[in-house]
């Protein structure tokens, strides 16, 4: 019988192939020994949600070396689809949007990535992530087989995923999980066709092999409505649930594989986090219990998100971030060295600030395109303004000598509305609280109505919320009408240096002191050879907005609070030329109209205290250009009994 003829060539290549492939970076789950495998090891991660969108990018990379060194192996990310895409078609990923500069620093770090795309992800954050753009399609179906939901989905996720896929953990990069839609059982459609559609995009775009993963409350449910197989499904809960119970649901619907909590919320990981450790489960740290309001009014969520966090809004590390280290170090070695400092921080002191003008007098500078006429007012979706404010301006239709109310009949006003008659300030109308003011004036006076959008909800069944005058505005018997609608883009004039600049006309001989109204402040932090961080607190101001230097900090709103003060990142500063501030007052500035630059925030309405309010994941609102940080926390969590059963 002759020798076998050995191939040598073969063999080599076949040989180079299999060393090739087991040394090939692998991340997959272990339903024989229910855990993660990475790279053929059970894997266990602590990780810490950080939303790399309400950080300015300068700032990144300091806060995700806190998290590393607090022995955290992982982070977890929200990707907002209405950050990258505001307006339809134009997708911006550079500067503080620049999702791959994040995924790089953190993978320099040493940190693995828990990504969580969604289209929609909540977070606090404006109408969940969903672009508002969406709602020109007026009966569209959020969250559904909508076809025109649908569409819009398939074509961000067909930008966005490509871009993720270099980024994989099996390719080299650093993510080692994605997750699909976020909370989904929480939300009335339970559509199993939309879900359906999820995983088909997520496996044609990352591959089958990409471990998907759903997140869901601690309700049968919610489970039932937000998992679906070929995904993973995990569960969230806090410190107030039963371990072993919300696990058991877990198993319920997934009878193998590693135990996970997506969102542990609790602003410390004492016993409740040692616990979840022991048992090998990994665990993600979410540091804000967000409560449920369960009624139906709106209500906007303060611009800083620092809710007691272990790194606070300026990136500081504080004594919970030390505890989760120290507990952490309980279960693993953890980095050798001592923790980043905080930032240096500088009291600048008081600044006085003088009127530049009412805002409807400015509309030349803030509407160049001019008004667009409708015999009824129009929305802000119709008119293409998805934030900020427009101003509705019509005229009196009769004589009023004695107050005569102005009703929003159909709580119409999303979200406040303030209104003048001939340039002078009158009062508000307020979405659910404030529906019927009063007005006197001669026929054919001017009357104006700016309204603000203070935020789309971002959680429950109505996350379609449409802005600006919704319905018809009553007049005494009148219903208002011949309307001349203005889109106002305040931060685009603001960033183009108006109106400090003079590039752009304001009303001559600007003066000092305080005018009912909306009106615009301007003032200018005089240079000092230091850009730290520092705090900017606008004491008996009512309510309003503020930008530095062309960037748009937030709102404040001091005597409903809590929060009373404005981080300013030191980045946004100049050490050497005048620092531009710029405030747009909706109400009523103070006598004095003086801002105070601190070198400690107060974010909870009690004088000399400087503790932080309670936070999902650490960080604060920082938003370059448009303000999307006042949301809504509504609601649709109600518990239904069902079984554990998964739809395929």
């Amino acid at each position: 019988m002759p020798e076998p003829v050995l191939d040598l060539d073969k063999s080599i290549l076949f040989i180079h192939y299999k060393l090739t492939v087991s040394g090939a970076p692998s991340f997959s789950i272990d339903y024989k020994n229910n855990c993660f495998q990475k790279d053929g090891k059970p894997f266990q991660y602590v990780s810490g949600s950080i939303h790399y969108s309400r950080i300015p990018h300068y700032y990144w990379k300091d806060r995700l070396l806190k998290m590393y060194m607090a022995g955290l192996n992982a982070v977890q990310i929200y990707v907002p689809w209405n950050f990258h895409e505001e307006k339809r078609g134009v997708y911006t990923f550079t500067g503080d949007r620049d999702l791959e500069n994040f995924l790089d620093l953190a993978n320099q770090t040493g940190l693995l990535v828990i990504l969580r795309p969604g289209p929609y992800i909540c977070a606090e954050w404006e109408m969940g992530g969903l672009p508002a753009w969406l709602l020109q399609k007026p009966n569209i179906v959020l969250r559904s087989a909508d076809t025109d939901y649908l569409e819009a989905v398939s074509s961000w996720m067909a930008v966005l995923l490509p871009k993720m896929r270099r980024w994989l953990y099996t390719n080299g990069g650093n993510i080692i999980t994605v997750q699909v839609e976020n909370e989904y059982g929480s939300y009335y459609t339970c559509d199993y066709n939309y879900m359906r559609h999820l995983r088909t995009l997520f496996q044609f775009f990352l591959g089958d092999k990409t471990v998907l993963f759903t997140t869901d409350g601690n309700t049968d449910r919610e489970m039932t409505c937000g998992t679906l197989e070929g995904m993973y499904a995990t569960v969230d809960f806090g410190t107030d649930v039963n371990i072993s119970q919300a696990f058991s649901r877990q198993r319920r619907f997934e009878p193998r594989g590693p135990l996970v909590n997506s969102e542990f919320y609790t602003g410390w990981l004492d016993h409740w986090g040692t616990s979840m450790l022991s048992m090998g489960a990994s665990v993600n740290i979410r540091v804000n219990p967000v409560g449920a309001d369960h009624d139906n009014r709106f209500r906007s969520v303060v611009t800083s998100y620092d809710y007691n966090a272990p790194l606070s809004e300026a990136g500081d590390p504080t004594e919970k971030l030390l505890a989760i280290r120290d507990t952490i170090s309980k279960f693993r070695d953890i980095p050798v060295g001592p923790m980043p400092p905080a930032s240096p921080k500088m009291a600048y002191g008081f600044v006085t600030l003088t009127m530049v003008g009412n805002l409807s007098s400015l509309l030349d500078t803030l509407s160049p395109q001019g008004p667009v006429r409708s015999l009824y007012p129009l929305s802000f979706e119709e008119m293409k303004q998805y934030y900020g404010f427009m101003l509705y301006r019509t005229k009196l239709p009769r004589d009023l000598p004695e107050d005569t109310p102005l009703i929003s009949p159909l709580n119409g006003v999303h979200d406040r509305a303030y209104v003048s008659v001939c340039g002078v300030y009158q009062g508000l109308l307020e979405r659910d609280t404030t529906l019927v003011m009063n007005l006197t004036g001669k026929q054919g006076d001017q009357v104006d109505v700016l309204v603000e959008n203070m935020g789309r909800v971002n959680f429950g069944s109505k996350i379609n919320d449409f802005k600006g005058l919704l319905s018809n505005l009553i007049l005494g018997k009148d219903v208002l009408t011949d309307w001349q609608i203005y889109r106002l883009d305040i931060d685009g004039a603001i960033a183009s240096g108006w109106p400090q600049s003079g590039q752009r006309r304001s009303p001559p001989n600007p003066v000092r002191g305080p005018s009912d109204g909306p009106v615009f402040y301007q003032g200018t932090l005089p240079p000092n050879g230091l850009a730290w961080d520092t705090f900017l607190r606008l004491n008996e101001w009512t309510k309003g907005q503020v930008w530095i230097n062309g960037v748009n900090l937030g709102r404040y709103w001091p005597k409903r609070g809590p929060q009373q003060t404005l981080y300013v990142p030191g980045p946004l500063l100049s050490p050497t030329q005048p620092n531009n501030i710029t405030v747009l007052e909706l109400e009523r500035a103070p006598p004095h109209t003086r801002v105070l630059f601190m070198d400690r925030p107060q974010l909870n309405n009690t004088a000399g205290k400087t503790s932080q309010l309670q936070a999902t994941d650490r960080h604060h609102s920082y938003r370059p250009q448009t303000d999307m940080t006042s949301q809504l926390q509504a609601t649709d969590r109600h518990d239904i009994t069902a079984t554990g059963h998964r739809q395929t």
